[in-house]
C-alpha cells in the first residue's frame, strides 16, 4: 500500500493544528513511529507515504475523542462512532440499504455527535441526495481555535470534508467510484485551489454558497450490490483515511470487488458472469474489458476465491474432501481435487499434511 504518497504539508499541517487544540503532538506521532520534530522540518513539498498519514490521522482522532466534544471534521473518520455505523452497514446486499442504515445509525447519536447523514429519495425523479449536516459552533473552541489557518472557513471545511468521506465510502463499499451529478456546498469556498480539487474529486459541477450540502447521483446506483465483507471492513477501518485517498488517486479494483461478492455468495453457489456484471451495475462487456484491463478473468477470479476457501478450511476445519468439493461447488470430489492439484500443484491430503509439518517444524 505505501506507493500511494502524499505531501509532508498535509502532515505538517495536521501536526500543527494538533498542538493549537493543546494535544501531546509528539506521543501522537510517537504511537505511529513518526518524529514530530523531523516532520516539521522537512520540504512542504516531500512525498511521504499515504499509509504513515492514515495511521497518523487515526491516533489523532483517538485523542482528538477524549477532549470529551464532537469531532467536526471528515464526517468523524477515525472516530468509534463512524467505526461502529460502518459495522452496521456492511451486512446491508445493497448502497441504498446501507445508507438507509446509515440515517437510522446518525439520527441515533445526533445530539451527542453533531453531525448526520441524510438519503434524499424522492418518489420521483433520476437522482437521489446525499445531505451531510453539521452543526459547528459559533466562535473559538477547544477543537477550533483562533489563530488556526482555516478557522475562517472551519464551516466549509467541515461540511466539505464530510462530503467528501461519504463520497469516497460510497465508492469502497461498491468497489468503483461514485459517479456524482452536482455537489453543492452550504458555505463560501475557500480558494480556487480548494474549489479545483473537489471538482477534480467528485468529477462534476461545484457550487458554493448553495442552500443545501449534499451531492447527488443516479438513482439507479442505490442497486449497486456491497462488495466488502466484515473480514475486509476490518482491515479498512485500520487504516480508512488511506483506503478513502486511494479511492481518488488510482481506478477501484474490478477483480477484488468481484472476489468479495464471490465469497459473499459461495454458500448458495458461484454467480454467473451476468449476475455479477449486473451487481456491479455494468454490461457484461463492459466488465469483461475491465477484467481484461487487469490481466485476469471471471473464471481466474473464480478458482482464486476457491482456492484460498479450500486451503483456510482444509488447515482450520475437520472437512472432508467431499463435503469441501460440495461447499466449493463441485458436483464431484473428483474434480475438485484436479483442481486443487492444478492450483497448488499438491493433492489436498497431501497439502494439508505438508503445511501440518511445516507448523510442527
Amino acid at each position: 500500500m505505501s506507493e500511494i504518497s502524499i505531501p509532508a504539508r498535509k502532515f505538517q499541517r495536521l501536526l500543527d493544528y494538533l498542538e493549537r487544540v493543546g494535544l501531546d503532538v509528539p506521543a501522537i506521532a510517537a504511537t505511529v513511529d513518526m518524529g514530530a520534530d523531523r516532520i516539521a522540518a522537512l520540504d512542504p513539498d516531500q512525498a511521504l507515504p499515504a499509509l504513515n498519514y492514515s495511521r497518523l490521522y487515526k491516533a489523532a482522532a483517538l485523542e482528538l475523542q477524549r477532549l470529551g466534544q464532537p469531532v467536526p471534521w471528515g464526517a468523524g473518520l477515525g472516530g468509534e462512532s463512524f467505526e461502529l455505523m460502518c459495522h452496521c452497514m456492511i451486512g446491508a446486499r445493497t448502497l441504498g440499504e446501507a445508507l438507509r442504515l446509515a440515517q437510522r445509525f446518525n439520527e441515533l447519536l445526533y445530539p451527542l455527535n453533531r453531525h448526520r447523514m441524510r438519503l434524499r429519495e424522492e418518489p420521483a425523479g433520476p437522482l437521489v441526495r446525499l445531505e451531510y449536516e453539521i452543526e459547528v459552533p459559533e466562535g473559538e473552541t477547544d477543537l477550533i481555535p483562533e489563530d488556526w489557518d482555516r478557522a475562517d472557513y472551519k464551516v466549509t471545511v467541515a461540511r466539505a470534508s464530510g462530503l467528501l468521506v461519504w463520497h469516497a465510502y460510497c465508492g469502497w463499499l461498491t468497489g468503483d467510484a461514485l459517479t456524482a451529478e452536482e455537489l453543492q456546498i452550504m458555505a463560501p469556498s475557500v480558494n480556487r485551489e480548494y474549489s479545483d480539487s473537489l471538482e477534480r474529486i467528485f468529477n462534476c459541477p461545484v457550487h458554493f454558497d448553495a442552500a443545501e450540502n449534499s451531492f447527488s447521483f443516479r438513482r439507479e446506483l442505490l442497486q449497486r450490490r456491497i462488495v466488502h465483507t466484515t473480514e475486509s471492513l476490518a482491515e479498512f477501518l485500520k487504516n480508512s483515511v488511506y483506503h478513502l485517498i486511494a479511492m481518488d488517486r488510482i481506478p477501484a479494483s474490478t477483480t477484488a470487488a468481484i472476489k468479495s461478492l464471490v465469497s459473499i455468495d459461495l454458500p448458495t453457489g458461484m454467480p454467473s458472469f451476468a449476475a455479477v456484471a449486473s451487481m456491479l451495475y455494468m454490461s457484461e462487456s463492459s466488465l469483461r474489458r475491465r477484467l481484461q484491463a487487469e490481466n485476469t478473468s471471471y473464471q481466474e477470479i473464480k478458482d482464486a476465491v476457491r482456492c484460498e476457501v479450500a486451503i483456510d478450511k482444509l488447515l482450520h476445519e475437520s472437512i472432508r474432501v467431499a463435503d469441501l468439493a460440495e461447499f466449493l461447488g463441485f458436483t464431484e470430489a473428483s474434480s475438485f481435487v484436479r483442481s486443487f492439484k492444478s492450483w497448488t500443484g499438491l493433492t489436498p491430503k497431501c497439502y494439508k499434511d505438508k503445511m501440518q509439518a511445516l507448523g510442527r517444524a
